[in-house]
């Protein structure tokens, strides 16, 4: 039986990272805590639309769909609250399962180009997700992406994009494997590789229903990610997926601050690596495949979030993995209220992500041109 890695280990593994952390983690975490709120009360207040709700109203409108209290006495002003509610707590709960993800994903492949998007685990999911819509449908493009899908679509739509995230995100890491270790390079040429297939897939998807604009329109936006027409549901998928994925983080994250520091060692150490793996590797689907299944494919959340919080608070996977998640909330929904409110809702998000991602992983790319010229 494996022993427990002791505190002084872990911290040793924990220092091993590149920075030490430039803001208090329980400041950081306080800041976070404000942030959302501030940030979710403000989407209820301003949207798509120029109706601009009070303070009091938006809240009532809010207590109102959650069953707290009376709806607001004008229809209209009790929709808008309800259609800007949902979309930003749906927001907030995809932002925390991609950023949870992909702290979750590099940590276990100790590497900062790792994420749930370039491995093809948010493909995987999407296309399993996507899958199901069709069949639980019978082709109904708006089974999902306005109404929820009714019973069976509660249950298999996240359930077909969890199998899709983990088959993939299995696939890639057996065939980068070799004698119990990961190549990087291969770890990431064959994501590279996964994505091209899921989106061959895709592209096979319209061909075959290049005729019903619906379908096709359907698939299109699924490969992007959208927000709009999201109900109650959406948001309880997202924010599970969250605490399913949360639920594993006492168990790992110790080992995963261990292996920070070389495999040998922490298996001397007594940690069972392929266990905490795999363990990690569902922990991850989970969380973003709930994210894929109400929100469809949004890349570079994964890769950019942990980041940030890396340089931010440290290496301790005790609280990156939580603040990840935090931050991970606070980011979508925070630039999907922006891209909203000035821009009209002219982006959807995973467009507006693949923006701010595309270049941030380029910069990654230079800035670690050093280290990927010795792989």
């Amino acid at each position: 039986m494996s022993s427990r890695p002791t505190p002084l280990a872990v911290e040793r593994a924990a220092r091993a990272g590149p920075r030490a952390p430039l803001v208090d983690p329980a400041r950081f975490a306080a800041l976070l805590a404000l942030l959302l709120p501030l940030v979710l009360v403000l989407a209820l207040r301003y949207g798509s639309t120029d109706a601009v709700l009070g303070y009091g109203a938006a809240l009532r409108g809010a207590g109102a769909e959650l069953g707290l209290c009376a709806p607001l006495e004008a229809h209209a002003e009790q929709a808008i609250a309800s259609i800007r509610m949902w979309r930003a707590l749906t927001g907030a709960g995809v932002g925390a399962a991609l950023g949870l993800s992909g702290a979750l994903v590099q940590g276990i492949f100790r590497n900062g180009l790792a994420s749930p998007s370039v491995l093809g685990i948010t493909g995987g999911a999407s296309l399993g997700a996507t899958l199901a819509v069709l069949v639980v449908g019978g082709y109904t493009p708006n089974l999902v992406l306005e109404s929820g899908g009714g019973g069976s679509g509660l249950v298999l739509i996240p359930l077909c994009s969890f199998v899709g995230a983990l088959g993939v995100g299995a696939l890639v890491y057996r065939l980068a494997s070799a004698g119990g270790r990961v190549s990087v390079p291969a770890l990431l040429l064959i994501g590279i590789a996964a994505n091209t297939f899921v989106g061959g897939v895709f592209q096979a998807l319209q061909s075959f229903f290049l005729n019903d604009w619906e379908v096709s329109r359907s698939i299109l936006s699924w490969t992007f990610g959208t927000l709009d027409g999201r109900v109650g549901w959406h948001a309880a998928t997202a924010w599970a997926g969250v605490a399913l994925a949360l639920a594993v983080v006492p168990f790992v994250a110790w080992e995963l601050d261990l292996v920070q520091a070389g495999l040998e060692d922490a298996e001397a150490l007594g940690v069972d690596t392929v266990r905490l793996r795999w363990l990690v590797l569902a922990a991850a689907a989970i969380s973003a495949s709930a994210a894929v299944a109400v929100a469809g494919q949004i890349a570079f959340v994964g890769l950019v979030v942990p980041h940030v919080v890396r340089l931010l608070s440290g290496v301790t996977h005790r609280t990156l993995l939580v603040l990840s998640a935090a931050t991970g909330a606070v980011f979508l929904a925070g630039a999907d209220w922006i891209q909203t409110v000035f821009l009209g809702g002219a982006l959807q998000p995973g467009v507006l992500m693949s923006l701010i991602g595309g270049p941030f992983f380029v910069g990654l790319l230079w800035r670690k041109r050093r280290e990927i010229a010795t792989w």
